[in-house]
């Protein structure tokens, strides 16, 4: 069973992976340089997170708030963007190179159409 957590799953046409996707891991693991850049970005959206925190309890000017939020959103879609680029040209590649892209293509089109 704990082989299965580190196989890919992405191209699993199972109803039972479609339900629980985040027990699934990227066909083509991370490499630690991309982990470490991902994190890196998560950490500095959390501090600014942080700072419209304190923004907000120091009773700032809303349009100032309103710019941060701005560059929050900003940079959370731009992780997005990276990860779903990185999801097409590994696992949907690969799903399709292996005859069973439909339905990662399927799954990516739905994702895209959150990403506004």
């Amino acid at each position: 069973m704990e082989e299965s957590k580190n196989q890919c799953t992405c191209a699993d046409n199972s109803l039972e992976h479609a339900n629980h996707s985040e027990e699934r891991a990227p066909l083509v693991p991370r490499t630690s340089d991309e982990k470490r850049k991902i994190v890196n970005r998560l950490k500095r959206v959390e501090g600014q997170v942080r700072g419209i925190e304190r923004m907000v309890e120091d009773d700032r000017y809303c349009v100032d708030i309103l710019i941060q939020l701005s560059a929050v959103q900003a940079a959370l879609q731009k992780i997005g963007f990276s990860i779903l680029e990185r999801h097409t040209k590994t696992c949907v590649a690969k799903a399709i190179e292996e005859g069973h892209g439909e339905e990662q293509i399927n799954e990516l089109l739905k994702v895209v159409k959150q990403f506004k």
